[in-house]
């Protein structure tokens, strides 16, 4: 059974809640609308075709209740977050990349404050029925001060932003010393050589998603509906292009931060902290098999957990 709650089993921020916590945490630079309807929205001078797809994907109200209700919210997915985070009650956190509002209906708990940032107006309308402070900002320019927060969180945000490292280092940027950065991003760079029938079967999943099976139910349906869900996934789309240990180290360490890294597969609760990955689905068992018979099965994803150092 699923651990996602009812957005009726929250209660939403109200507006003016919402704009007193932020104030506290925005730059004295930050370009503000207030008048956005519900959610407070920080000027965006420029919009990639990228960022452009991912408003509109994820804003869409079906999409986003069928998003809500399929994607990430598996009883694994919220054991294993649940397990990486620990206990958040009375923490400043900051989910970028929120969506709907999927992180927190799934782990539960009673953050001080869940600051929720995405471009999709849409999704952020959700996600304050869940009790998110919203935030509509550019992951790569977030309008928010330095060391504030005990956690911040990405889970599958990076791959969705033009430019990964630098949203990464963003979003470290948040972290007050003492505080953690969790991310769980798919994919990982793909490394191997597909020719042959491996490379029919990735170039067909890609070009036709199995969104249209009956446990995943109206997603992305539709031939508009799926040429946005494509155009979202910046970096999900040719060998090499993904997250690796070496890009956290990169980012993270120069700034302060000690990595634990957990390659793992999509099915894997908490004990993915036990040393226990998950298992790979058929799909990318096939594919790997015809790709590199004798090659260890790749992970799908990598969990992240890095702390930062105390001044």
């Amino acid at each position: 059974m699923s651990e996602v709650r009812s957005i009726h089993q929250r209660r939403r921020c109200p507006n003016e809640t919402v704009k007193s916590i932020l104030l506290t945490y925005l730059t004295l630079d930050a370009e503000m609308d207030w008048h956005q309807g519900n959610i407070p929205t920080c000027k965006i001078p420029e919009w990639s075709p990228g960022m452009q797809a991912n408003a509109t994907f994820f804003g869409d109200p079906k999409f986003g209740k069928t998003y809500f209700e399929l994607e990430n919210s598996s009883q694994e997915f919220g054991n294993r977050w649940r397990s990486a985070i620990g206990n958040w009650d009375d923490k400043i956190v900051v989910d970028i990349g929120c969506g709907p509002g999927n992180l927190y209906a799934a782990v539960g708990g009673s953050p001080q404050a869940i600051i929720g940032v995405d471009i999709s107006y849409g999704a952020l309308e959700h996600a304050i029925e869940l009790g998110y402070i919203p935030l509509l900002a550019d992951a790569h320019h977030l309008p928010l001060i330095d060391e504030f927060a005990d956690i911040v969180m990405l889970n599958a945000t990076l791959h969705h932003c033009d430019r990964m490292a630098e949203a990464l280092a963003e979003a470290a940027r948040l972290v007050r010393p003492g505080g953690v950065l969790i991310t769980d991003e798919d994919p990982l760079a793909d490394t191997r050589t597909h020719t042959g029938l491996s490379a029919l079967i990735l170039r067909l999943h890609k070009r036709f998603p199995l969104y249209w099976l009956p446990w995943r139910t109206a997603l992305s349906k539709s031939p508009e509906e799926q040429a946005f869900r494509l155009a979202t996934e910046i970096h999900n789309s040719k060998p090499g292009d993904g997250t690796t240990p070496e890009f956290y180290a990169k980012i993270l360490a120069p700034r302060g931060f000690t990595i634990e890294l957990y390659p793992h597969y999509h099915n894997v609760g908490a004990e993915l902290f036990q040393g226990k990955p998950g298992r790979l689905g058929l799909k990318d068992i096939l594919v790997q098999k015809l790709a590199a018979p004798d090659a260890p099965d790749p992970p799908q994803s990598i969990g992240c957990i890095a702390r930062k150092f105390l001044s």
